[in-house]
């Protein structure tokens, strides 16, 4: 009964870890990536306001024009493109714009391009699509190297997927990295799809995107993570107007649009100072760099929320179940990447449960090296 292309898409080692979150008893929760402070309070009123008024119905398939009208405002003093009313979808999350891109640009083998570490839907949307996946490793300090990235690159290839801020890694792109992506992009003519979700987490200098040098990028956004409203399902993509167009289309049968009165309170949240949950988050950030730094081999997270620890000795999944066991809730590496020499702390909890974390994991590190 069950498809080939099903068959191809393996479960989420998140959601397995998430659900097991659900039947320990006080875990130290590092698991999921979604932020521990709530929607704040003026958003929650709008949202509740626009149901009262009957924002309940559909929507026009891309979305409201009030909320279509203030993203490209806001996009147009932010980036040196200039992008029209036909350039934008409002999507049901960043990962529904990811599924409608590559639905809209993807023929049978066609190839995208993913940096390894990677966010887990990219490999598996593409070949759920019927495209293959080419992964360009960026260990060991996750920059793009030139070169690389060059030799991935064939005549089938239709994109570059680059993630910055990056789940699960944290690493934000340089202006050198950058370059580099657009750079190939251009010798190829290739699009860039640059998922900008968590641009509102960036703690050592300024947000830059590849739609700062290249008029072929597709940029997606969304509110889940900057406003925490990660149930509530709101993004949007800008980019090429064939391609949203076609993007438009299929939204048309498959998730029809966005939550309505989400939509109405997004325009709230455009209005919101987030500088709070940034500065929170960086002393998060900070604390468990620090904490852990010298036990594991970590690269500086520069924005998002997560950390990418690696072992100095050992096997990961085997140190992962040994957390689990200590009910430190952690993701194997080998879930966002081909090499399993790492895992994925989201640092999204309360700061004594951060070092609480901190002190679990250093002791159990030093406990599992005693074993090898």
């Amino acid at each position: 009964m069950i498809s080939e292309r099903a068959k191809k898409v393996d479960s989420s080692g998140i959601r397995k870890v998430f659900e097991l979150a659900a039947k320990i008893t006080d875990p130290i929760d590092f698991s999921i990536g979604q932020p521990d402070f709530d929607v704040p309070e003026e958003i929650k009123e709008a949202a509740i306001e626009g149901i009262r008024k009957g924002m309940n119905r559909y929507t026009m398939t891309q979305g409201i024009a009030e909320l279509r009208e203030r993203i490209l405002s806001d996009v147009n003093k932010k980036y040196s493109q200039k992008y029209e009313a036909n350039q934008i979808v409002i999507t049901s999350g960043v990962s529904g714009a990811l599924m409608l891109s590559l639905m809209s640009i993807i023929n049978p083998d066609d190839e995208i391009i993913i940096f390894d570490p990677y966010f887990v839907m990219y490999k598996h949307l593409t070949n759920l699509i019927g495209g293959k996946p080419v992964i360009v490793d960026t260990y060991p300090d996750f920059s793009i190297d030139y070169e690389k990235l060059k030799a991935a690159v064939t005549s089938k290839t239709k994109a570059i997927i680059l993630n910055s801020p990056s789940n699960p890694t944290g690493y934000v792109y340089t202006k050198a990295d950058i370059d580099a992506a657009v750079k190939v992009a251009k010798e190829q003519g290739i699009m860039i799809i640059s998922d900008e979700i968590y641009d509102g987490f960036v703690y050592d200098g300024k947000f830059d995107s590849p739609a700062n040098y290249y008029d072929k990028v597709m940029v997606m956004g969304g509110f889940s993570k900057t406003y925490a409203m990660t149930g509530w399902r709101m993004g949007y993509a800008i980019g090429d107007p064939e391609v949203i167009a076609a993007m438009i289309k299929l939204q048309q049968y498959s998730f029809v649009c966005a939550p309505s009165p989400f939509q109405y309170a997004a325009l709230t949240a455009l209005d919101l100072e987030t500088n709070s949950f940034r500065e929170t988050y960086k002393k998060k950030r900070d604390l468990i760099y620090n904490g852990l730094k010298d036990a594991f081999d970590i690269v500086k997270p520069g924005g998002a929320f997560y950390i990418f620890p690696g072992l100095k000795n050992g096997d990961v999944s085997s140190f992962v179940e040994l957390a689990i066991r200590h009910k430190v809730l952690i993701i194997p590496g080998n879930v966002f990447s081909e090499r399993n020499t790492n895992f994925r702390i989201a640092y999204t909890v309360k700061d004594e449960m951060l070092k609480k974390g901190i002190d679990t994991l250093n002791q159990l590190v030093v406990e599992f090296e005693n074993r090898i």
